[in-house]
């Protein structure tokens, strides 16, 4: 994949990781920065200089206030990818030094790094422990089948799944003018409904208009809160991935998209210029891609695979969890970081260290949690081949799957 080792921005913030060969201990791996610079913390810090009330405690992360707010995610944007492509994408890497208040620093998105967690950790201001969508694909305890949290299949109540309010509704009953543009397809989705919902949805097909729909709107009121949204970031590098011409292509034209939105801010406004994760290219060999379909060793006391590639939920037939998470420790311990359910929980993964999860979301962790540290991820051939096509794969806490921007433009 590309060069995404310029400059020192990551390397003293991240932990030293084990020697190769060596059992990898969960308790090493990354965490992401729950309650201080993670995702599930920035609209709070945005709303509690609008006095939003209805949020707990005092947001761990510093921004300063503004009266009317954009957030532009761009999906598949990480921040060592937009570090190492200066060329294509001149007008966000202008803004590098602005991230996070003018620290020059990322935040990290949520465990694992993957759309569904990390929109519902925006929108609700919570953790995947509390809002509940803990993975790409998790079991449902109440009916053992797996649940797609992004494609919301098999269906289920969005809101009994995640019963929190939205950020933006919040915001909206508070008297904050709010809403979300983004592709008319996303209107009705579960997904929008329990992560994003709150004040009006506006359709906008181009990324020209939602770039010029989100900048009226942003001028719309004294207080505002305007989130949009770019995909096809992320759906290049899942495609041709991060070392493409398509996937550059795209960078430079979601740089366009992002000065568009700046030139147009309206007086007292701060953009914020973000994504959910980030995305590694993975080699088509069987050393980089261990297919869990053609491994009886990984299949033995296995009931359900879920999760993706590089940050599985494996839950186990009854009674041989401890089998099963001591087989993929044996075999995949000095790569991947493998842990049970509860030793995750409480290393932080799904948030703060100490601070458990839901009883709800307790059943939807895997009883054995495997987090990609090297260049390797669990592929599905036969159940999974969308999936496991792909090129450009991303859901764990290595840097550059995890760390995201926090670029910010002001009037």
């Amino acid at each position: 994949m590309s060069d995404s080792s310029a400059g020192p921005a990551t390397s003293a913030a991240w932990p030293e990781w084990q020697p190769q060969g060596a059992t990898l201990d969960p308790a090493t791996a990354p965490l992401p920065q729950y309650g201080t610079g993670s995702l599930s913390d920035l609209l709070p810090a945005v709303v509690v200089g609008q006095e939003v009330p209805g949020l707990a405690g005092t947001p761990g992360l510093d921004l300063a206030p503004a009266d009317r707010v954009c957030v532009f995610l761009i999906d598949g944007l990480g921040w060592e990818l937009l570090r190492a492509h200066p060329a294509e994408a001149p007008f966000l890497t202008s803004l590098l030094a602005s991230s996070r208040n003018g620290t020059g620093r990322p935040l990290t998105a949520g465990f694992p790094s993957t759309t569904a967690t990390s929109l519902a950790s925006v929108g609700t201001g919570l953790p995947p422990g509390a809002h509940g969508l803990p993975g790409y694909t998790v079991a449902d305890p109440a009916t053992g089948a797996l649940m797609n949290q992004l494609r919301w299949q098999p269906w289920t109540d969005p809101h009994a799944w995640q019963p929190y309010p939205t950020v933006f509704q919040l915001a909206d009953a508070a008297g904050v003018h709010t809403c979300q543009v983004s592709a008319p397809a996303f209107q009705h989705t579960p997904l929008t409904k329990i992560a994003l919902s709150g004040g009006t949805f506006h359709g906008r097909l181009s990324g020209e208009e939602r770039m010029d729909f989100a900048a009226a709107q942003t001028g719309a009121a004294g207080r505002t809160l305007v989130y949009t949204y770019y995909s096809e970031v992320d759906g290049k590098g899942h495609r041709f991935g991060v070392d493409s011409d398509d996937w550059r292509g795209q960078l430079m034209y979601v740089d366009g998209l992002a000065q568009r939105l700046a030139e147009q801010l309206p007086p007292r406004s701060a953009l914020y210029v973000t994504a959910d994760h980030g995305m590694i290219d993975l080699p088509f060999d069987p050393d980089s891609r261990i297919d869990f379909d053609e491994d009886w060793e990984l299949r033995a006391g296995v009931a359900l695979l879920g999760g993706e590639g590089r940050a599985r939920h494996v839950y186990a037939v009854p009674g041989a969890a401890g089998d099963v998470l001591a087989v993929w420790r044996e075999v995949l311990g000095d790569r991947m970081w493998v842990a049970g359910r509860d030793e995750a929980i409480a290393a932080g993964w799904f948030g703060r260290p100490g601070d458990g999860v839901d009883e709800r979301v307790y059943g939807r962790i895997g009883d054995v949690v495997a987090a990609a540290r090297d260049d390797v991820a669990i592929v599905a051939s036969r159940t999974e081949p969308n999936e496991s096509a792909m090129v450009g794969l991303h859901g764990s806490m290595t840097p550059v799957e995890q760390l995201v921007p926090l670029l910010e433009v002001r009037t």
